[in-house]
């Protein structure tokens, strides 16, 4: 069985760069002969795309684009989520969490990007999922609801209050800033030149494991994406301690992780979430993992999770976790 549990309903803030991908997603899914260039696809696309503006993040429309890649490749189980900062009631949570100094030059790309990217209402988001959860289940397929939240040291209880009363089928935690820093930003990536790697990766895994040992989360996401323009650490011995402390981790507090497609085919690192290296430490601590593209338009939907269910049976692993309102469910790698 095939399933991808970490899947994105809407990708923000809004841009030419946003436009183009979406009219890209379209058409995969339209039978268009339109001349590549031509003022008649210009115009077509421009409809397209008011009509997408129009809809909002999370229209019907835009979700059976999912529910028809998942057909076509063969899902059975596809988990969507949007990440926390979409959300306008988490406001306070990043503002007190992230460097938004107006005077630093990562402080005021911050400021712009949240204020641009925060404009959805989550109880919005959670009654669209469930909506459809009947009408994918007759088309053969398993909907989850989930969602991804940041983490931020000594703000959990400020999340847990975010996040419940929520009908989640599970709740990812993920790590995308380090001291307020969003180091996955393409903007301020000179920021890895100027900083001592080795320093940088124990602040990034020291909060990674404070956040498996928060107990928040049903699974933790790409663990090793501070790496997504490929600054790494080449000390082995190092890498090596990190590998097994954030394993031991998951296996002490009984939390799965993923295999994570993304930085593989949208980032600079090219390499799957975690290295293989960091895999086979935690497929051997009997750690339970999930399937993830990490998919944030609908035509990424799926990519990877055949080749990577083929990883983890090589490294050992014999079942692939899926969930339930939050319980956690193994399943058999066939």
């Amino acid at each position: 069985m095939l399933i991808d549990y970490h899947v994105h309903l809407e990708e923000g803030p809004y841009s030419f760069a946003w436009l183009e991908r979406t009219v890209k997603a379209m058409e995969h899914f339209q039978n268009n002969a339109l001349e590549h260039g031509s003022r008649e696809k210009i115009e077509n696309q421009m409809i397209q795309l008011q009509k997408r503006l129009n809809a909002g993040c999370y229209s019907e429309e835009w979700l059976d684009l999912y529910l028809k890649k998942a057909k076509q490749i063969g899902l059975k189980e596809v988990g969507i989520v949007d990440h926390l900062y979409r959300f306008k009631e988490t406001k306070n949570y990043f503002e007190k969490a992230l460097n938004l100094d107006p005077t630093d030059s990562i402080g005021e790309l911050q400021a712009y990007w949240l204020r641009n990217v925060m404009t959805e209402k989550m109880d919005e988001f959670v009654s669209t999922i469930i909506a459809a959860k009947k009408r994918w289940e007759k088309e053969g397929v398993l909907l989850k609801l989930g969602i991804e939240a940041d983490y931020f040291v000594g703000q959990e209880h400020e999340l847990e209050a975010l996040l419940e009363g929520k009908p989640w089928d599970y709740v990812i935690g993920s790590v995308h800033f380090v001291d307020g820093w969003g180091f996955d930003n393409p903007q301020t990536t000179n920021r890895f030149e100027k900083i001592d790697l080795e320093v940088l990766y124990t602040r990034f895994y020291e909060t990674v494991e404070k956040m498996i040992r928060s107990n928040l989360f049903d699974f933790v996401a790409h663990l090793d994406n501070l790496k997504v323009f490929n600054f790494q650490v080449k000390n082995a011995s190092f890498n090596r301690k990190w590998y097994e402390r954030i394993a031991d981790a998951l296996k002490e507090t009984n939390t799965a992780t993923e295999v994570n497609a993304g930085l593989y085919y949208r980032y600079p690192v090219q390499e799957m979430c975690p290295s293989i290296d960091f895999l086979t430490t935690i497929v051997g601590k009997g750690v339970p993992i999930t399937l993830s593209s990490d998919s944030h338009f609908p035509d990424d939907l799926g990519k990877y999770v055949a080749e990577n269910k083929r990883l983890l049976q090589q490294v050992g692993a014999s079942h692939v976790a899926t969930f339930n309102q939050r319980e956690r469910i193994l399943v058999q790698i066939q």
